[in-house]
Protein backbone atom coordinates (compact mmCIF):
# COMPACT_ATOMS: atom_id res chain seq x y z
CA UNK A 1 0.00 0.00 0.00
CA UNK A 2 1.30 3.47 -0.88
CA UNK A 3 2.03 5.80 2.01
CA UNK A 4 -0.75 8.31 2.73
CA UNK A 5 0.21 11.95 3.26
CA UNK A 6 -2.38 13.46 5.57
CA UNK A 7 -2.96 15.70 8.60
CA UNK A 8 -2.41 14.70 12.21
CA UNK A 9 -6.08 14.47 13.15
CA UNK A 10 -6.90 12.06 10.35
CA UNK A 11 -3.77 9.99 10.95
CA UNK A 12 -4.37 9.42 14.67
CA UNK A 13 -7.88 8.31 13.79
CA UNK A 14 -6.15 4.94 13.38
CA UNK A 15 -5.83 4.81 17.19
CA UNK A 16 -8.74 3.20 19.00
CA UNK A 17 -9.64 3.07 22.68
CA UNK A 18 -7.65 0.35 24.42
CA UNK A 19 -4.91 0.21 21.77
CA UNK A 20 -1.23 -0.27 22.48
CA UNK A 21 0.69 2.70 21.05
CA UNK A 22 4.46 3.07 20.73
CA UNK A 23 5.70 6.66 20.84
CA UNK A 24 9.24 7.63 19.93
CA UNK A 25 11.31 10.16 21.82
CA UNK A 26 13.70 10.58 24.70
CA UNK A 27 12.07 13.14 26.93
CA UNK A 28 10.68 15.51 24.31
CA UNK A 29 13.61 15.05 21.92
CA UNK A 30 12.55 13.05 18.91
CA UNK A 31 8.96 12.87 20.12
CA UNK A 32 6.14 13.27 17.56
CA UNK A 33 4.61 16.28 19.33
CA UNK A 34 2.13 17.13 16.55
CA UNK A 35 0.73 13.60 16.63
CA UNK A 36 0.60 13.57 20.42
CA UNK A 37 -1.32 16.86 20.40
CA UNK A 38 -3.81 15.28 17.98
CA UNK A 39 -4.16 12.29 20.32
CA UNK A 40 -4.98 14.62 23.19
CA UNK A 41 -7.79 16.13 21.10
CA UNK A 42 -9.15 12.75 20.02
CA UNK A 43 -12.09 11.32 21.96
CA UNK A 44 -11.21 7.83 20.69
CA UNK A 45 -7.65 7.79 22.05
CA UNK A 46 -8.41 6.68 25.58
CA UNK A 47 -7.50 3.74 27.84
CA UNK A 48 -4.23 3.44 25.93
CA UNK A 49 -1.20 1.36 26.76
CA UNK A 50 1.73 3.60 25.84
CA UNK A 51 5.17 2.16 25.19
CA UNK A 52 7.72 4.96 25.38
CA UNK A 53 10.94 5.71 27.22
CA UNK A 54 9.00 8.10 29.47
CA UNK A 55 5.74 10.05 29.55
CA UNK A 56 6.97 13.47 28.50
CA UNK A 57 7.15 16.34 30.95
CA UNK A 58 4.42 17.99 33.06
CA UNK A 59 1.75 19.09 30.60
CA UNK A 60 4.03 18.53 27.60
CA UNK A 61 4.16 15.73 25.06
CA UNK A 62 2.83 12.50 26.51
CA UNK A 63 2.48 14.37 29.81
CA UNK A 64 -0.45 16.24 28.23
CA UNK A 65 -2.03 12.97 27.09
CA UNK A 66 -1.74 11.63 30.63
CA UNK A 67 -3.49 14.68 32.07
CA UNK A 68 -6.23 14.32 29.45
CA UNK A 69 -6.93 10.81 30.73
CA UNK A 70 -5.66 9.04 27.64
CA UNK A 71 -3.13 6.69 29.26
CA UNK A 72 -4.18 3.65 31.29
CA UNK A 73 -0.85 1.80 31.29
CA UNK A 74 2.71 2.86 30.57
CA UNK A 75 5.68 0.66 29.67
CA UNK A 76 9.02 2.42 29.76
CA UNK A 77 12.25 3.18 31.57
CA UNK A 78 12.23 6.64 33.10
CA UNK A 79 9.03 8.06 34.51
CA UNK A 80 10.20 10.12 37.50
CA UNK A 81 11.09 13.15 35.36
CA UNK A 82 7.34 13.82 35.22
CA UNK A 83 5.83 14.22 38.71
CA UNK A 84 2.34 13.80 37.23
CA UNK A 85 3.18 10.20 36.35
CA UNK A 86 4.28 9.46 39.91
CA UNK A 87 1.11 11.06 41.30
CA UNK A 88 -1.22 9.21 38.90
CA UNK A 89 0.43 5.90 39.73
CA UNK A 90 0.16 6.63 43.44
CA UNK A 91 -3.57 7.30 43.06
CA UNK A 92 -4.03 4.00 41.26
CA UNK A 93 -5.02 5.75 38.01
CA UNK A 94 -2.00 4.57 36.02
CA UNK A 95 -0.40 1.15 35.69
CA UNK A 96 3.36 1.27 35.17
CA UNK A 97 5.71 -1.44 33.92
CA UNK A 98 9.35 -0.47 34.39
CA UNK A 99 12.00 -1.94 32.08
CA UNK A 100 15.71 -1.13 32.05
CA UNK A 101 16.39 1.07 29.04
CA UNK A 102 18.47 -1.48 27.14
CA UNK A 103 15.86 -4.15 27.83
CA UNK A 104 13.12 -1.85 26.56
CA UNK A 105 15.04 -1.12 23.37
CA UNK A 106 15.76 -4.80 22.73
CA UNK A 107 12.14 -5.78 23.44
CA UNK A 108 10.98 -3.31 20.78
CA UNK A 109 13.64 -4.49 18.32
CA UNK A 110 12.64 -8.11 18.97
CA UNK A 111 9.01 -7.27 18.31
CA UNK A 112 9.94 -5.73 14.98
CA UNK A 113 12.10 -8.74 14.10
CA UNK A 114 9.27 -11.18 14.72
CA UNK A 115 10.87 -12.76 17.79
CA UNK A 116 8.94 -13.92 20.84
CA UNK A 117 11.41 -12.43 23.31
CA UNK A 118 14.92 -12.87 24.70
CA UNK A 119 16.90 -13.62 27.86
CA UNK A 120 18.88 -10.91 29.63
CA UNK A 121 20.94 -10.85 32.84
CA UNK A 122 19.81 -7.29 33.56
CA UNK A 123 17.46 -7.17 36.53
CA UNK A 124 18.32 -10.58 38.00
CA UNK A 125 18.06 -10.46 41.78
CA UNK A 126 16.04 -7.22 41.82
CA UNK A 127 12.35 -6.41 42.19
CA UNK A 128 12.15 -6.28 38.39
CA UNK A 129 12.63 -10.08 38.40
CA UNK A 130 9.43 -10.74 40.34
CA UNK A 131 7.02 -12.91 38.35
CA UNK A 132 9.45 -13.29 35.44
CA UNK A 133 10.77 -16.57 34.05
CA UNK A 134 14.38 -17.16 35.04
CA UNK A 135 16.91 -19.57 33.53
CA UNK A 136 20.55 -20.40 34.04
CA UNK A 137 22.57 -20.60 30.83
CA UNK A 138 26.30 -21.26 30.90
CA UNK A 139 26.37 -20.61 34.63
CA UNK A 140 24.73 -17.19 34.27
CA UNK A 141 21.20 -16.36 35.45
CA UNK A 142 18.91 -14.69 32.94
CA UNK A 143 15.42 -13.23 32.93
CA UNK A 144 13.04 -13.72 30.03
CA UNK A 145 11.63 -10.55 28.49
CA UNK A 146 8.78 -10.82 26.00
CA UNK A 147 9.00 -8.85 22.77
CA UNK A 148 6.95 -5.67 22.49
CA UNK A 149 4.64 -4.81 19.60
CA UNK A 150 1.99 -2.15 19.12
CA UNK A 151 -1.24 -1.56 17.28
CA UNK A 152 0.09 1.85 16.22
CA UNK A 153 3.57 3.37 16.31
CA UNK A 154 4.04 7.15 16.26
CA UNK A 155 7.54 8.14 15.18
CA UNK A 156 9.36 11.42 14.50
CA UNK A 157 11.81 11.85 11.63
CA UNK A 158 13.57 14.82 10.07
CA UNK A 159 12.46 14.13 6.50
CA UNK A 160 10.69 11.66 4.28
CA UNK A 161 10.41 11.25 0.55
CA UNK A 162 7.04 10.79 -1.09
CA UNK A 163 7.36 7.00 -0.79
CA UNK A 164 7.81 7.25 2.99
CA UNK A 165 11.55 6.55 3.36
CA UNK A 166 12.68 8.24 6.59
CA UNK A 167 15.85 9.95 7.79
CA UNK A 168 16.41 11.16 11.34
CA UNK A 169 18.26 14.02 12.99
CA UNK A 170 21.13 13.09 15.33
CA UNK A 171 19.93 11.93 18.77
CA UNK A 172 16.29 12.52 17.79
CA UNK A 173 16.66 9.14 16.12
CA UNK A 174 16.60 7.34 19.53
CA UNK A 175 13.77 4.75 19.71
CA UNK A 176 12.06 5.81 16.50
CA UNK A 177 13.54 3.38 13.91
CA UNK A 178 12.95 0.31 16.08
CA UNK A 179 9.39 1.39 16.85
CA UNK A 180 8.73 1.82 13.14
CA UNK A 181 9.35 -1.92 12.71
CA UNK A 182 7.17 -3.00 15.65
CA UNK A 183 3.87 -1.24 14.95
CA UNK A 184 1.06 -2.79 12.91
CA UNK A 185 0.33 0.74 11.66
CA UNK A 186 3.12 3.34 11.54
CA UNK A 187 2.52 7.09 11.43
CA UNK A 188 5.58 9.27 10.85
CA UNK A 189 5.74 12.95 11.69
CA UNK A 190 8.36 14.78 9.60
CA UNK A 191 9.68 18.28 9.06
CA UNK A 192 9.63 18.00 5.28
CA UNK A 193 8.53 15.69 2.49
CA UNK A 194 10.80 15.67 -0.54
CA UNK A 195 10.66 14.13 -4.00
CA UNK A 196 11.74 10.54 -4.53
CA UNK A 197 15.48 10.51 -5.20
CA UNK A 198 16.34 13.49 -3.00
CA UNK A 199 17.27 11.21 -0.10
CA UNK A 200 20.35 9.10 -0.76
CA UNK A 201 19.65 5.38 -0.27
CA UNK A 202 22.41 4.98 2.31
CA UNK A 203 20.87 7.76 4.44
CA UNK A 204 17.54 5.95 4.83
CA UNK A 205 17.12 4.58 8.35
CA UNK A 206 13.49 3.44 8.01
CA UNK A 207 12.50 2.04 4.59
CA UNK A 208 9.12 3.07 3.22
CA UNK A 209 7.66 -0.42 3.50
CA UNK A 210 7.30 0.15 7.27
CA UNK A 211 5.48 3.49 6.97
CA UNK A 212 1.72 3.89 6.43
CA UNK A 213 1.08 7.61 7.02
CA UNK A 214 3.12 10.81 6.77
CA UNK A 215 2.23 13.98 8.66
CA UNK A 216 4.07 17.29 8.51
CA UNK A 217 5.24 18.57 11.90
CA UNK A 218 3.49 21.66 13.25
CA UNK A 219 4.47 21.50 16.93
CA UNK A 220 8.15 21.86 17.88
CA UNK A 221 10.15 22.10 21.09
Amino acid sequence: MAVAITDAGEAVGQVRSGDTVMVGGFGLVGAPLTLIEALVASDAARELTVISNNLGEPGKGLGALLLAGGVRRAIGSYFTSNPDVVAAHGRGELEVELLPQGTLSEAIRSGGAGLGGFYTPTGVGTQLAEGREERELGGVRYLFCAALRADVALVRARAADELGNLVYDKTARNFNPDMATAGATVIAEVDEIVAVGEIAPDEVATPHLFVDYLVRAEVTL
